[in-house]
């Protein structure tokens, strides 16, 4: 829902950011890889129980995230390997999150986790299902900017997604209640996405 506002906030940052890397011959698909590997210092941070620590890393790691788009655009670099590569990987990041948060408190974090991670798969499925179909009816959108895949927007995107793990860094004794809310709202989207795929995909 927010992902539109956050992007144009840090876009100006990321941009600049990006222009100092093509002097150092690093590619997008690289910064993907190093995004996804800080994100799992992150999760072992946060299973350990280091869970500021581990809140630092995640940030990095999205900041990461965002710089890659950034890269393929001052580079000329957009590929669909790159796009493919970047979404597979936040999927990886979206589920070892809760994972460390669940190695944490097994006791208390164990169920409240696997409903939120159930839910991501949910999420997830719907948005890529619908990405395949609106693909095959070459549909279009810029909603978030220009992607190799459709994007579709919901009330849980990653600006979301990432509140809610930082929330949980700061106050771990809140994941449970955090967890089972963001479920709910993950499958919210998922619904509100399953409606908005039959006015848009339906056959004709």
């Amino acid at each position: 829902m927010f992902d539109g506002k956050a992007r144009n906030l840090l876009d100006p940052m990321l941009l600049s950011a990006a222009r100092q890397l093509t002097y150092w011959r690093i590619t997008p698909n690289q910064i993907t890889v190093v995004a996804l590997c800080i994100g799992v210092v992150a999760a072992c941070a946060i299973g350990a129980g280091y869970f500021l620590t581990g809140l630092f890393f995640l940030l990095l790691s999205r900041l990461f995230d965002g710089l890659d788009g950034s890269l393929a655009k001052v580079s000329g670099r957009v590929t669909d390997f790159g796009g493919f590569l970047d979404i597979v990987l936040d999927f990886v990041f979206y589920g070892i999150i809760p994972l460390g948060f669940i190695l944490a408190d097994m006791e208390q974090n164990a169920l409240a986790g696997a409903a939120l991670i159930f839910s991501f798969y949910v999420n997830g499925a719907s948005f890529l299902a619908f990405s395949v179909m609106a693909e095959k009816r070459k549909l279009s959108s810029n909603a978030r900017g220009t992607k190799s895949i459709y994007f579709t927007t919901g009330l849980a995107e990653a600006t979301e997604t990432i509140a809610v793990f930082a929330a949980a860094c700061v106050f771990p004794e809140w994941f449970p209640l955090l967890a089972w809310a963001f479920a709910a709202v993950c499958l919210y989207t998922a619904l509100a996405r399953i409606l908005q795929a039959q006015d848009l995909i339906k056959d004709r």
